[in-house]
């Protein structure tokens, strides 16, 4: 073999190495770029806005162009029903949404309630959210009472237990028919928390304690719920676990970000996939976010969510009026909705002291302290959910 030779041959073999190399470097990148799909956090693109989307987004645009800044600054809040002129306060302040409780239905009839909720509509110059908490088992408000449902919704465990995944889309679809029977159009379901255990605060709420059955619950009912156009609202991220309740005092999470990666952020990953409208964000201080503040006023969280996980629907917090977050602001409500806003959430679930929470949020915004951009962005959000789920026509 002359020289010539012998040096083609070793370079030819230096090139298949190099090629060897070559792909197993490009493996190793496929596998890293599937990672975050099996941690809860998709792997996402922004796709090109359809047709039908850019029509959404325009309506959206000319709605928010014709709106006042206090209208905007209302549009981010879902206030408890008013005991007193419900539509009358709507008339005054122009809110995103009322959220009713167990006490609203009680002391009004199926067709009083039709009746009351139609008004607020009529008031609302962008249609309202009207809400419930209507998960099934221990949290239910309307069905709880006969006179407006023979039996109340049991929990999705029950449900489960008695006809698989099948009949938990039936039930759903039942929950969104006899919601929307009443003029309301958004239930705060599905429950995404996994708890550890039968002990834990959230286990009645929860489906399950395993990711993989909870992650199929929660597609399916967010698929549901859209096909039957109730805005869905997933809770509570970034999940409970195994914490005590935040309506009561201030918790703290030491839980380190894999495990939220592993099994807690899993079925939310599941629901934003699914096309999830909405997420509330809970009162957890939660040490792997955010050592300093509750989810509810973390930029971190609101980062995260939109970041690495691809939620660019509406994001909501949990209550204002739960100690978990009045507490750490010191008894504040306006402050804690300020706050609130200031980390990145488009509305506010306002179970308290509304007036206070409207001035404070008002004088934030036409001080500058919170960006008239920001509060656009947050409004335009809310619109578009609005249009896709045909509450605004």
């Amino acid at each position: 073999m002359t020289t010539r030779e012998m040096a083609r041959k070793h370079t030819a073999r230096r090139g298949s190495a190099g090629r060897s190399v070559l792909a197993a470097l490009l493996a190793v990148l496929l596998v890293m770029s599937a990672w975050p799909a099996f941690a809860g956090e998709p792997a996402f693109a922004a796709a090109a806005p359809s047709k039908a989307e850019k029509a959404v987004d325009a309506k959206a645009e000319r709605i928010l162009s014709q709106m006042t800044t206090d209208e905007k600054v209302a549009q981010m809040m879902v206030v408890a029903f008013p005991a007193k002129d419900a539509a009358s306060v709507q008339k005054k302040y122009q809110f995103g949404g009322y959220i009713l409780f167990g006490r609203d239905f009680k002391r009004t009839s199926k067709s009083g309630m039709k009746k009351k909720l139609a008004a607020c509509q009529k008031a609302s110059k962008a249609k309202m959210l009207l809400a419930v908490d209507e998960e099934g088992g221990t949290v239910v408000r309307a069905s709880l009472y006969k006179k407006y449902r023979k039996k109340k919704f049991r929990s999705p465990r029950r449900v489960y237990s008695s006809g698989g995944y099948k009949a938990i889309t039936s039930d759903t679809k039942k929950k969104d028919l006899f919601l929307r029977s009443l003029g309301l159009n958004c239930n705060f379901a599905p429950v995404a928390d996994v708890p550890y255990k039968k002990s834990n605060f959230m286990y009645k709420r929860s489906f399950s304690t395993s990711v993989s059955k909870t992650k199929k619950f929660i597609r399916l009912c967010v698929t549901r719920m859209g096909t039957d156009n109730v805005v869905c609202v997933m809770k509570h991220f970034p999940g409970y676990g195994k914490n005590g309740d935040t309506h009561g005092k201030i918790i703290r999470d030491k839980r380190g970000l894999i495990t939220f990666k592993t099994r807690d952020l899993r079925p939310f990953a599941e629901g934003i996939d699914a096309g999830a409208d909405m997420i509330m964000v809970s009162h957890i201080i939660v040490n792997a976010f955010d050592r300093k503040n509750p989810a509810s006023l973390s930029k971190n969280v609101n980062r995260y969510l939109r970041s690495n996980m691809g939620f660019d629907g509406v994001i909501i917090t949990d209550g204002l009026g739960m100690k978990g977050v009045t507490d750490f602001v010191g008894g504040s409500q306006g402050e804690a909705a300020v706050r609130a806003v200031k980390a990145g959430n488009d509305m506010l679930c306002v179970t308290g002291n509304y007036k206070k929470c409207y001035t404070a949020l008002r004088k934030a915004v036409r001080s500058g302290s919170i960006p008239k951009s920001q509060v656009d962005a947050s409004v335009k959000r809310i619109l578009k959910m609005k249009i896709r789920r045909g509450i605004i026509r």
